[in-house]
């Protein structure tokens, strides 16, 4: 209980530790100036020499200078890959090193760049991929990246202090990972907040109470690829493959290249959605990517901000509709490759 208690002042005092070194170095929090483009972004990120520069060749059109020795990459270069109609860009951040979160080898710099992705890609050596992925998650989660997690389901809401301060904190099971009624109210006062509403609806640890008060963590996915098949045996192959989240590849082989894409596909988590106008065919050439679940609304606002105003229903093509043709309402459920035609109210 004593360490879950010293948990919520370790953090409030991490948060202002590193923010005081990204202000005190100038910004070097504030990332690579990388114009986003295409689609979705992809972060490629590893310690030097495991061959992300080797990738973004193999896979983009983009040449970035690779070698056998470290630091090869000094800044930022952007590739483009086309895979099932989606441009995905793909940035090859320099290679990351131990203690990346406080500023070293410009590691705020990387790692601000990897929150501006849609999937973080982290590339290891399959000889030393144990290692050097406890480091870097550790490096990542320092600075409130949370790979591969999802937002715990709490209701968190903070009230400004009056008279008749009170937390009401009501848990909706049974919490077996050390937070309780009292362990909430001892955070929240190391936070210097004292009137607010709390409902946990899972069973979540102290660290994932204190994400939600700290509000800034970014919820990513990820995808471990695993590089240099050629240095490990066939046994090891095998393990690291099994792994959820990996996909093992050998760039000096060319091995499992076509896999890799899929799995990076997959894991963006992405759909197309296809248009078409009243009595013409549909664009299959350009579709919309959105992620999945996203509704009729979305594309609605994707193709302009004063479409939905106009709206009157929509006509769907594809797995989401019970008939070619359906006719359904602008909070509809796409699918991915559904053909989407927007009926406008007449003036």
């Amino acid at each position: 209980v004593h360490i879950g208690r010293l948990k919520g002042p370790l953090a409030r005092i991490k948060t202002e530790l590193l923010d005081g070194a990204s202000r005190g170095s100038g910004g070097v929090g504030d990332g690579f100036d990388v114009r986003k483009s295409g689609d979705v972004r992809c972060a490629l990120v590893g310690f030097p020499s495991v061959g992300k520069s080797s990738f973004l060749s193999r896979v983009t059109e983009t040449k970035s200078e690779a070698a056998n020795y470290e630091f090869t990459t000094l800044t930022c270069i952007p590739g483009k890959l086309v895979h099932k109609g989606t441009e995905i860009q793909i940035l090859d951040l320099p290679g990351i090193i131990e203690g990346a979160a406080e500023g070293k080898g410009r590691g705020r710099q990387v790692i601000s760049t990897a929150r501006t992705a849609d999937l973080v890609i982290i590339m290891l050596d399959a000889a030393s991929g144990e290692a050097q992925r406890r480091k870097i998650e550790y490096e990542l989660e320092s600075v409130g990246i949370r790979l591969n997690m999802r937002p715990p389901n709490i209701t968190f809401k903070k009230k400004p202090s009056c008279t008749s301060n009170i937390v009401n904190y009501t848990s909706t099971i049974k919490l077996n990972n050390g937070l309780s009624d009292t362990m909430v109210k001892e955070i929240l006062k190391d936070y210097k907040i004292f009137n607010a509403d709390v409902i946990i609806r899972e069973d979540i640890t102290v660290d994932e109470f204190i994400d939600v008060i700290e509000g800034n963590r970014r919820y990513m996915p990820c995808l471990y690829l695993y590089n240099k098949l050629d240095t490990i045996t066939m046994e090891e192959m095998n393990r690291l493959s099994q792994i959820p989240h990996s996909v093992v590849c050998s760039l000096k082989w060319d091995l499992n290249i076509e896999e890799v894409i899929e799995e990076i596909w997959e894991h963006l988590n992405m759909i197309r959605i296809f248009t078409k106008k009243h009595g013409a065919r549909p664009d299959f050439v350009k579709p919309f990517v959105v992620k999945r679940n996203a509704d009729v609304e979305h594309i609605c606002n994707r193709i302009h901000q004063d479409l939905k105003t106009k709206f009157k229903y929509a006509l769907i093509w594809g797995t989401s509709a019970k008939y070619n043709g359906q006719r359904a309402g602008i909070s509809h459920v796409l699918e991915d490759e559904d053909v989407l035609q927007i009926v406008l109210k007449t003036a």
